[in-house]
């Protein structure tokens, strides 16, 4: 069966073939192991510039099989967006790697959060609160079972976090840092005490750190717990291990789940089939089939899909039909001039025509972020400095660059149409994302081109992930795009601590890849993570001070928010999640360390669609 798309405009077109940019977790814990990022090896496209005008280009979808046959359609919900690789692990503890839904459907947390509503759910605890300023009380819910019948306890949970303690590969082990101890008060009573807590880092384990079955793991090795598989999972959640397979994971429903009897949440579908990503086009064609429900790919065109009759459901009805996943910023290595001069990078900052990012390169299902890069979410937003913005902010503006250039003392001495630094020494900078990540390769030909429209010259680099990564974390590059670190939380401080992650080492795997160095601004992300989240006074006086100093000396560059990508078919199921009224509410995202933002919530309420 083939579906045609009329009307994408040319460089969405491209986009179809190849593989585009990344949808990652906002993972900001540093592990001692090798992360390898798997990407479609994409065909070559040669694209001399971004094409402003629409055109009529007839694009055919991908012809693909159907999905094996095997279970009542209208029974399964087929998801994709996550997997490029076939799933070969089901440990929660080794959270880079673990099979989608893991976490999240198989294994769960103490708490869950809404970003929607900026709030914390209880899940596995039935509250949790500071009974002082270093204890910590949480209160596990009775009642409830792991999939073998065991009661899920106290113990469990300070089993768990244990494990932290015991290995020094666990994920979460640096906690023990400023954690002192764990005390079980009774089966269902846990004191967690703090040396030196750290309120945001703490706030944000609550719904990170799986919990894992005490009487099936406290036998097992480091090596079991911090790098095993852990094959034939038995979990707490509401879908349990069937079965897998090269190009998918199949989850089905647990019918002793505890939800159903204390909270009566069921969720609807039985089964849940997560596909491997073969590339977006394949899932493009699936999705338009009927074939795929649940797709967090990107996918170009979303307005010809959502308004074009071919039953495609995004979050929103109109642009920018997304919600927003993480920041894109561009950041310069500040090791290397003129990028260690704020002036120059105030007026590289000017110069950057982000609408044509937006409006162009992603059709206008992205937004433009602010000067700050704080997402547009109830739980960050409130923090940004309205006055700050006026003074220090930048936005579009040719001119303006060209005026801050000449007043740096950057001119074109030799007549090339390129400034040179102010000691006469030409300027010659590059600006790399990984080949293949189309999005983000026609976003820095936009960047280079508005640079070179006022005089600073700048190339563009596709290098493969590899060298991508090698360039960025050893601190090799000019300027890059990144945002792996800039991921939606429940509280601003894990994005601060990205952009000024210290100590600064020889590889800055995890953020502050420009190595910017400023010790108060250290310090001042330390202060923010003990802050309590409940004194909004005192951390929005911290992340005032801290703006402060962002916009005065930009040493990264905010650009616009990546999306949380979601489609929904409607052939099978409905009452997807949606800002249109009376639809849930819930962020509709299915990837690894998203899950816990609503993915599960939202699948309880999924509705048969309604027959035509």
């Amino acid at each position: 069966m083939r579906k045609s798309i009329l009307f994408l405009n040319l460089l969405a077109v491209l986009s179809l073939v190849v593989a585009c940019g990344p949808t990652p977790t906002p993972e900001v814990i540093e592990v001692e192991k090798e992360v390898v990022v798997e990407k479609e090896v994409p065909v070559t496209v040669e694209v001399e510039k971004v094409v402003e005008v629409e055109k009529v280009v007839e694009v055919t979808a991908e012809p693909v099989e159907a999905p094996t046959a095997e279970y009542v359609r209208d029974e399964a919900l087929y998801t994709t967006g996550t997997a490029w690789a076939p799933p070969s692990d089901w440990n929660p503890v080794t959270n880079w790697n673990y099979a989608t839904g893991v976490i999240g459907l198989l294994y769960e947390t103490l708490f869950l959060y809404d970003p929607l509503a900026n709030e914390m759910i209880p899940w596995l605890a039935e509250s949790g609160e500071w009974v002082d300023a270093d204890t910590y009380e949480v209160k596990i819910r009775e009642g409830m079972a792991w999939s073998d019948g065991q009661p899920i306890t106290a113990a469990d949970v300070k089993f768990t976090f244990e494990l932290g303690e015991q290995f020094a590969g666990v994920p979460y082990s640096s906690l023990w840092d400023w954690l002192d101890s764990i005390e079980q008060v009774d089966d269902y009573t846990l004191q967690f005490q703090f040396s030196d807590p750290l309120y945001h880092q703490w706030s944000r384990q609550l719904y990170m750190v799986a919990i894992v079955p005490m009487h099936l793991w406290e036998d097992r090795t480091e090596e079991e717990v911090t790098a095993g598989a852990n094959e034939n999972p038995v979990g707490s959640g509401a879908y349990l291990y069937e079965t897998h397979g090269e190009d998918r994971m199949v989850w089905v429903k647990n019918p002793d789940w505890w939800a159903t009897e204390l909270l009566g949440l069921t969720p609807a579908p039985t089964r849940i089939i997560d596909l491997v990503n073969r590339s977006n086009n394949v899932s493009l064609g699936m999705l338009l089939q009927g074939n795929i429900d649940w797709s967090n790919n990107f996918l170009p065109g979303i307005k010809d899909l959502v308004t074009g009759g071919y039953g495609i459901e995004a979050y929103y009805p109109d642009p920018p039909y997304m919600l927003s996943a993480n920041t894109a910023c561009l950041w310069l290595n500040l090791t290397k001039p003129p990028m260690d001069d704020p002036a120059f990078r105030k007026a590289l900052a000017f110069s950057i025509d982000v609408s044509q990012i937006v409006d162009v390169v992603y059709g206008g299902i992205v937004q433009a972020s602010n000067p700050v890069g704080l997402l547009p979410s109830e739980g960050w937003l409130q923090y940004l400095d309205e006055d700050l913005v006026a003074e220090y902010g930048f936005s579009y503006d040719s001119d303006q660059a060209r005026a801050l250039l000449a007043d740096g003392g950057y001119v074109d001495t030799d007549g090339d149409g390129f400034v040179e630094a102010p000691d006469g020494s030409p300027i010659e900078l590059s600006v790399i994302v990984p080949f293949g990540w189309t999005d983000w390769m026609e976003s820095i030909n936009v960047i280079a081109r508005s640079a070179q429209a006022v005089g600073i010259n700048v190339e563009t680099e596709f290098p493969d992930f590899g060298g991508y990564q090698d360039q960025l974390y050893g601190g090799t590059f000019d300027m890059a795009i990144n945002n792996f670190g800039s991921g939606l939380s429940n509280t601003p401080w894990t994005y601060y601590d990205w952009l000024f992650r210290s100590p600064i080492r020889d590889q800055m795997t995890n953020g502050n890849f420009g190595r910017y160095d400023n010790q108060k601004v250290f310090d001042l992300v330390v202060e923010l993570d003990k802050t309590p989240l409940d004194d909004k006074a005192a951390m929005q006086e911290v992340m005032s001070a801290l703006q402060e100093i962002q916009l005065q000396e930009l040493p990264v560059i905010p650009l616009w928010y990546n999306g949380a990508w979601f489609q929904a078919h409607t052939g099978v199921w409905g009452n997807y999640p949606s800002a249109v009224e009376g639809a849930p509410k819930y962020f509709p995202v299915f990837w690894n360390n998203y899950v816990q933002f609503g993915f599960l919530l939202a699948i309880t309420e999924l509705e048969p669609a309604e027959a035509e």
